[in-house]
């Protein structure tokens, strides 16, 4: 499969084993999702072919896949909560002869009929909303199976499902394989691959690399074809030395509308000038620690000093930013950038109470020269000042979104997965950036689950998993099986 300057798939020999778990693994940028969604037809493969059932097939929708009994279930819920199950269930394809109203009575029958093939006591006219997650996912299944899925993909399909939600899919997965069903199952948890998998399939960079009957391997073996042994470059000089802490946290503890402890009693410390990364796979509790940290979230047990000086529970984001903290956060498009303005504008937008307003007027000049310099200090390709953000390329947005946390003078600058959708050259500018500002004194933390970056550009490394804080290590002890071992452990 090719993308422009990429190639995502590269000759990958992949089968799906009837009536098995087939669980496929790999690190970020394996290729998985891009394999997937050519099973699932939402993209059609630059070169090979799809056999199914000894019979080459094409796939050029969703729809045409799904008529072919391949059904995948995302890892974002597609459900409409002001709608009931069987209106979800069958939603865009209703039971109905031409203009007839829709016959109501019967897809709640097949909507009884699903849910009790899954063993769930669900009412079909019960609205989605009332659901818990588990239930949601169950319903999503349900959806799939509708349309008569042969083979059922399902993405990252326990990130937010309590322990008993997890028993419980494990249950209908294994009730599904018995009646047929082949599940394709993607995850980063290693200790749950080994628990519901029958076969397990590894990409690494786009290729594949092993298969193996679960019941042969164990979870050394799964790191080491994971992880190969390609050197890890750094952007670090050595004998680095830091300040004092800036920021301490104790005991942050969050609990999400599920019930499921997001953020599960972490503490750590960041010292001046100091590039802590924090590890940790999709639903570690990374997002949400900054969240907590920033105010973005204030539903938070647990205590955060900032130079010594407790940070209350009560302050909210913009008064946080104004005692040192700043975040990037992951979804630059969503809640980075204002996208119709310019990038002076969202350069500026954040330090206007610390420099740039004048009583209730903006100084425009001094606006102009920081913004100039801000350019030209990040490198910042740009013609104009005043040209909307949203034309520039996403490693100049992410320099963007980051020079506007810099002009609030931070003291701890948070990055929450900041290389993810730029490109190389990007992501290595992102890099020296981040070492620049550290040396100035800021104390840098960002997060990934790409196990080259954290090796890259960390002085110490902070491991999450299942909202837990499992393993501190410092880079020079740290290595790469040992922290993917580590982000499988608090599930």
């Amino acid at each position: 499969m090719l993308f422009p300057g990429t190639v995502a798939l590269d000759n990958v020999d992949y089968n799906v084993w009837r009536g098995k778990v087939n669980v496929i693994i790999g690190e970020n940028g394996a290729g998985k999702s891009t394999l997937m969604k050519i099973l699932a037809g939402v993209q059609q493969p630059s070169l090979g072919e799809i056999h199914l059932n000894g019979e080459p097939v094409h796939f050029s929708s969703t729809r045409d896949a799904a008529r072919h009994g391949i059904g995948m279930v995302h890892q974002e819920l597609n459900l409409f909560e002001n709608l009931s199950v069987a209106e979800n269930i069958f939603l865009g394809r209703e039971l109905q002869h031409g203009v007839a109203p829709i016959n109501e009575a019967e897809q709640e029958k097949r909507t009884a009929a699903l849910l009790k093939r899954l063993d769930q006591p669900i009412s079909p006219r019960e609205p989605v909303g009332n659901l818990k997650v588990g239930q949601q996912q169950l319903v999503e299944i349900a959806k799939a199976l509708a349309e008569n899925a042969d083979i059922l993909i399902l993405d990252e399909p326990t990130s937010a499902l309590s322990k008993t939600e997890v028993d419980i899919l494990f249950r209908v997965i294994r009730e599904l394989t018995r009646q047929g069903v082949s599940i394709i199952y993607i995850s980063h948890r290693l200790e749950e691959l080994m628990a519901i998998g029958d076969v397990i399939t590894i990409l690494r960079d786009g290729k594949f690399q092993a298969e193996a009957k679960v019941a042969d391997i164990d979870v050394p073996w799964i790191v080491r074809e994971m992880l190969g042994s390609d050197p890890v470059s750094t952007f670090l000089a050595p004998g680095r030395t830091f300040g004092a802490p800036v920021l301490e946290a104790e005991h942050i503890t969050c609990v999400n509308a599920a019930g499921v402890n997001v953020v599960n009693d972490v503490s750590f410390n960041i010292h001046a000038g100091e590039i802590v990364g924090i590890y940790g796979l999709m639903g570690a509790g990374r997002t949400e620690l900054f969240e907590c940290l920033l105010g973005t979230e204030r539903n938070y047990l647990g205590k955060i000093w900032l130079d010594s000086k407790p940070v209350s529970q009560r302050l909210i984001p913009a008064e946080r930013i104004r005692m040192g903290m700043s975040l990037v956060p992951e979804d630059r498009k969503r809640t980075g950038i204002f996208p119709v303005s310019s990038v002076a504008s969202n350069l500026t937008i954040a330090s206007l109470w610390r420099r740039l307003q004048r009583g209730f007027a903006i100084a425009r000049k001094e606006e102009d020269a920081v913004v100039a310099t801000t350019i030209g200090n990040l490198s910042i390709k740009v013609s104009s000042p005043d040209v909307e953000i949203q034309a520039l390329s996403g490693g100049n947005q992410q320099k963007v979104v980051i020079g506007r946390s810099l002009l609030t003078n931070p003291k701890v600058l948070f990055l929450d997965e900041p290389t993810r959708g730029i490109d190389v050259g990007a992501k290595a500018d992102v890099f020296r950036m981040m070492v620049t500002l550290s040396e100035q004194g800021i104390a840098v933390v960002f997060s990934t689950s790409d196990l080259k970056e954290i090796m890259a550009v960390s002085d110490r490394i902070l491991v999450m998993s299942g909202g837990k804080l499992t393993a501190d290590i410092a880079r020079e002890q740290a290595e790469e099986s040992a922290l993917v071992t580590a982000s499988a452990q608090g599930f």
